[in-house]
């Protein structure tokens, strides 16, 4: 069995002693710098300019290296500024590619046979949250790198064959080592002081040669005629009292970030401006020679002074807006190379006593870095955990910290064009995010997937907090504060849910974020940040009213979310009108405002303890809560959700001539009624007698309303009281069907949607069409919401992270004495705590080596498993197999699935006193 888990995932970390990190964190101008650059500024929704909206057409990987991005840069392990003023990252080419590797490749949506995939072998090893130490793997091939091979299989292979692979298309390759490991590590000297260093080990039999190009630039925010500056970058030149060195220097100065030096070790600068090569993108004429592509078209087809016989150079020997440094070498089998840059707001010089060069210390400077990185996770990680264990949760929190991208998006400028450019389209009047026009982006935020999704989501960003506040508390708060700013929120009081379309509904979640947040700063710091709390509740208020107002379409408290971020988990599009007419009533949106409801009382309690007046407050949404329970609870034929003879939640279409009928589909959308759940202690009630009271009246003189939640009435262990929508015997009939393998349990978590449905699938006779939910363990067969994106079957980490939460309360209410079989029929009975124990440890062993030495993520991938290269790099996948728990759908989304950091940290510590979080 799982080790067991504290209460409520509370765990105790005051012991932690202060480290070098640590002290770090306590001044700002530390986290300046960061690995802020995207993987993917093209394709985005930002620079789609079209009439259409096929923003994936619009800006393809083709125009990546010729074409000025508006909003955002991109970059392989790449480093820039909070504002992104400064751009560095590393560019590579093996000699056979037709491109330089500047960026990262992958299908588009309409490419892939399930989607928008990256096409890249890489790693996130490690980070601190000052971004003091980073360290990142990148496999690169030695072969010709397959771009049209991928685009061409994937665009035969239908939706029921397997995604093609990059280890597919250059298995031979892989397989005989022909490829290079390229460790990317950057250190801080001080806070503006950035040490980078690169080194590619050959893996293969043969001697190969590799070009490194680190590079630096500046973001465009010149060409789009609303009165921006190019601020150029030169070949540096000898001070008067100093000389430089000889190492490879440029210089810029820059009116906010004053003067920079930039030197690599080895290897020439070559410049050129980051500017659109007009000519080979749209045919017209270039402003000057040197455009964005530049340095591409010198090292790849030779156009550069060192190289050309009779043709244009396209670098400058000068200055530029981008420059970087050709480095090269012929690498032996097993061999190395490694260059190293420094960026640094302090000339770089050798005078008559001693020297001071850019390399005089610098692996001295890595070397305690790492050291202090480890310091630093010694002190985070419990002791109790296992070597691999702690390699796995280091992982996660590194590919967490490495997912910080400065994020770019003007809604108005969009909608309304650049003065530089052509007039938009009509169209973008009536499209997407036309009524967002408030929202102004320019902050650095926490991405799911810097390739896949390098755009917010926001009830991914409230999930990716809580491991994220492990490590970073203040960090974790001042994000969740910064989607509740006006600049973010809706005037209406919505939260944006992502750039595809921000008006969309994601799970409000928000405010359940907000409270973990806040008590686990407090269980690391020793010390309630009240004022926090107080800010993010007060806007959390606008929010609930939005989703009341706007989501409860008949003011019967059962809501209708739309999407709600599930995807195609239903047999319909539940954002789009209903071929039937009318609208649906959700369970899981119903059951999301009930888990809304006891956040903000639990907020609103905790903020009375110093301030009475939240006490109203708090009964406020106490009997909301009731009026959502007792409406979620009637049966079918009242129009409620609950089926009393399937003993399952469902959702309800409402037909415009007043008929109602379910949609059967036993699916997550009946299990997250149980996330609706909050325990009330005694002593707490006690000492909120205006609040007890009002409960107690409402207890008394609706029993109505408070027959539906027996367990308020009815007091549990040590007296606590329950707020729940499901009563115990509803409880008892929902947990049967969760924990039947045959159903939703599998061997590594909870799957989304029961099994029973692969042999049964729901089918719904419409109007002469069928509509059809089929049980789908692996990658999406249908296109509803993209192919890349799949909640029938596969088991995802942000739900079950949930449910672990939600067992967790109810044991703590029920105690001993209510057991359950996990698995069902199996004659093995356990308590709650015991099943969440259990369900946690489910998930967590989808990262480690099992008995056989194989981790589950990486199925039948014997490179990933056997390899002593590949074997302890762990990918963070967006969902899993739900029978086998291979790893699915963006394989660097180490957002919500770092949810797997927080479970490791639960097992490893001993319990605390109940309560105590």
């Amino acid at each position: 069995m799982w080790r067991s888990l504290p209460p409520f995932g509370e765990i105790d970390l005051m012991d932690r002693k202060e480290t070098a990190e640590q002290q770090r964190l306590k001044d700002k101008r530390w986290q300046k710098w960061g690995p802020y650059l995207s993987e993917r500024a093209w394709g985005t929704v930002r620079e789609d300019y079209s009439a259409s909206g096929e923003a994936w057409e619009y800006f393809p990987h083709d125009h990546a290296r010729s074409r000025a991005y508006r909003w955002n840069e991109d970059g392989i392990g790449g480093v820039c500024d909070d504002q992104q003023t400064i751009c560095m990252a590393l560019a590579f080419w093996n000699g056979r590619d037709p491109i330089l590797k500047e960026r990262f490749f992958g299908l588009t949506g309409n490419e892939g046979n399930h989607g928008e995939d990256v096409k890249e072998i890489y790693f996130y090893l490690d980070n601190t949250p000052t971004h003091s130490y980073m360290k990142m793997l990148y496999k690169y091939p030695q072969a010709e790198f397959p771009y049209a091979d991928l685009v061409a299989e994937n665009g035969r292979r239908p939706r029921q064959a397997f995604e093609y692979e990059l280890l597919d298309s250059l298995h031979e390759a892989f397989e005989q080592g022909r490829y290079f490991d390229i460790t990317i590590e950057y250190a801080k000297a001080d806070a503006e002081d950035i040490l980078c260093r690169v080194t590619a080990v050959n893996r293969g039999p043969d001697p190969a040669p590799l070009h490194i190009l680190p590079h630096l630039w500046y973001r465009n925010t010149w060409s789009w005629g609303d009165g921006g500056i190019r601020h150029p970058i030169s070949q540096a030149t000898s001070g008067r009292r100093n000389r430089m060195s000889e190492t490879p220097t440029a210089y810029t100065n820059h009116p906010v970030l004053g003067e920079r030096w930039w030197s690599v070790d080895s290897g020439a600068l070559m410049f050129t401006e980051n500017e659109s090569n007009k000519e080979r993108l749209w045919g017209a004429a270039n402003d000057s020679t040197y455009v964005k592509d530049g340095i591409h078209e010198a090292v790849v087809n030779g156009r550069h002074p060192i190289f050309q016989r009779n043709r244009m150079s396209t670098t400058n020997p000068d200055q530029g807006s981008k420059v970087a440094a050709h480095c090269t070498a012929v690498i032996p089998p097993g061999g190395s190379f490694t260059i190293r840059a420094r960026f640094n707001n302090q000339q770089p010089i050798v005078n008559s006593q001693q020297s001071t060069g850019p390399f005089v210390g610098f692996d001295a400077i890595f070397e305690q870095r790492i050291a202090e990185a480890d310091e630093f996770y010694a002190a985070v990680q419990p002791p109790a955990l296992s070597g691999d264990e702690r390699n796995v949760q280091r992982q996660a929190f590194a590919g967490l910290l490495w997912s910080k991208q400065f994020y770019h998006y003007h809604v108005q400028k969009w909608l309304d064009g650049d003065p530089a450019g052509p007039p938009p389209p009509d169209s973008r009047k009536y499209g997407r995010n036309r009524d967002w026009f408030h929202l102004d982006n320019a902050d650095v935020i926490s991405m799911p997937d810097k390739w896949e999704y390098p755009w917010y989501a926001t009830w991914d960003t409230a999930f990716h907090m809580i491991p994220m506040a492990l490590i970073d508390p203040d960090f974790a708060k001042a994000q969740l504060i910064l989607f509740l700013r006006e600049w973010y929120m809706h005037p209406n009081g919505q939260l944006p849910a992502y750039e595809w379309a921000l008006g969309d509904a994601n799970p409000p979640v928000h405010a359940w974020a907000c409270w973990r947040v806040y008590k686990i700063d407090r269980n690391i710091k020793g010390r309630a940040d009240a004022e926090f709390l107080e800010r993010v509740f007060h806007k959390l208020l606008l929010n609930f009213t939005w989703w009341v107002n706007r989501k409860d379409a008949d003011g019967n408290n059962v809501f209708q979310g739309g999407f709600l971020g599930l995807d195609n988990i239903g047999v319909f599009d539940r954002s789009a009108p209903l071929p039937t007419g009318g609208h649906m009533e959700q369970a899981d949106g119903t059951a999301w405002m009930g888990m809304y409801c006891l956040n903000m009382m639990a907020i609103a309690l905790e903020l009375s303890r110093t301030k009475p007046a939240y006490e109203d407050v708090a009964t406020k949404f106490f009997e909301h809560f009731i009026y959502i329970a007792n409406a979620i609870n009637k049966s079918c034929g009242e129009q409620g959700l609950w089926d009393e003879k399937d003993g399952f939640y469902y959702d309800m279409v409402h037909t415009p001539d007043g008929r109602f009928f379910p949609l059967k589909i036993r699916s997550l959308i009946g299990l997250i009624p149980l996330f609706a759940v909050e325990t009330l202690e005694p002593e707490a009630l006690d000492a909120l007698p205006n609040f007890r009271g009002r409960m107690e009246w409402f207890i008394e003189n609706r029993p109505d309303l408070a027959r539906n939640i027996h367990s308020l009435i009815e007091p549990g262990v040590d007296g606590r009281r329950l707020l729940s929508l499901v009563n115990q015997e509803q409880l008892t009939l929902v947990l049967k069907r969760m924990l039947d393998p045959g159903q939703f349990l599998s061997d590594y978590g909870l799957r989304s949607l029961s099994k029973r449905h692969e042999a049964e699938p729901f089918a719904l006779h419409l109007d002469g069409r069928t509509y059809t939910v089929r049980y789908e363990p692996a990658e999406s067969q249908t296109g509803m919401f993209g192919g890349n994106s799949n909640w029938r079957g596969p088991i995802w980490f942000p739900v079950n992270y949930l449910m672990i939460e939600s067992l967790q309360k109810y044991a703590h209410y029920c105690g001993d004495a209510f057991k359950v079989q996990l698995p069902r029929r199996s004659g093995n009975w356990m308590t709650l705590d015991e099943a969440a124990a259990d369900l946690s440890g489910r998930l967590v062993r989808l990262f480690l080596r099992g008995g056989d030495g194989r981790r589950p993520i990486y199925g039948g991938l014997d490179i990933f498993q056997n390899d002593p290269h590949w074997r302890d790099h762990i990918l963070f996948y967006e969902y899993f197999h739900g029978d086998n728990g291979a790893g699915l759908g963006a394989s660097h989304q180490t957002g919500w699935t770092a949810l797997v950091a927080k479970l490791i940290q639960y097992s490893g510590k001993p319990p605390v006193q109940a309560g105590s979080g």
